[in-house]
């Protein structure tokens, strides 16, 4: 599904989340008071604007209230970040997603109203911490209360050639397998019953943080 998409801050974070949008066919506002920040991105973009957007009357002029989705990436600047966030909020965006800097910089964002807030070096940190704790976990996501999704190789070899339906993995670990990759193929697939678990697979899991944990001690043996 195609929506429509302002990044504010073209820093590393921000350009490499406009790259992201774009590669997925998105459209893309880009901002940033930087105009060789903007510039670089004149060509690929939906749109590239230089503005500062500490001001009020330049977001309302570019309708950044009508976007369904607004980043604020902005960089060490806290007291902009702090602004532009205040001021998306009063203008009706409706998802806004934060950078932070810091724990206190997050709580203040929340505070202001944003959506969802990233620390990108806090965040990377956790998972490269995991990641050599435990190699075979390639992606760790904690959701909102307790549940988690992970992605991880399945090693465990009392589970090949069963299918899901026979393996009945919700009734036994309290998981369900939400996405699979088998080892010839390439991407991932949304499975069914019917689908055969074999040597390899790459599978992804959702459960609570209790339940996920088991199985993953079974499943990666």
């Amino acid at each position: 599904m195609k929506s429509n998409y302002a990044v504010i801050g073209l820093g590393l974070f921000g350009s490499s989340v406009v790259n992201t949008l774009l590669e997925h066919d998105q459209e893309v506002l880009v901002i940033d008071k930087n105009e060789a920040r903007v510039n670089s991105f004149r060509d690929i973009a939906t749109e590239a604007i230089v503005a500062d957007t500490q001001n009020e009357l330049a977001l309302q002029q570019l309708g950044i209230g009508n976007f369904d989705n607004v980043f604020v990436t902005i960089g060490t600047d806290l007291e902009a970040s702090i602004m532009t966030t205040l001021i998306c909020k009063d203008l009706g965006v409706k998802h806004l997603v934060c950078k932070a800097e810091n724990a206190r910089h997050a709580q203040v964002l929340e505070k202001l109203g944003a959506d969802e807030i990233i620390q990108p070096e806090r965040d990377m940190g956790q998972r490269i911490a995991l990641h050599v704790m435990e190699p075979k976990i390639l992606n760790d996501l904690k959701l909102n209360g307790q549940l988690s999704i992970v992605e991880f190789e399945l090693t465990n070899s009392k589970f090949f050639n069963r299918t899901l339906k026979d393996l009945n993995f919700t009734n036994r670990y309290g998981i369900s397998v939400i996405a699979i990759s088998h080892a010839d193929t390439e991407g991932a697939a949304i499975p069914n019953q019917a689908t055969l678990i074999e040597q390899g697979d790459v599978i992804t899991i959702i459960g609570t943080l209790k339940d996920v944990e088991r199985f993953e001690e079974v499943a990666t043996k």
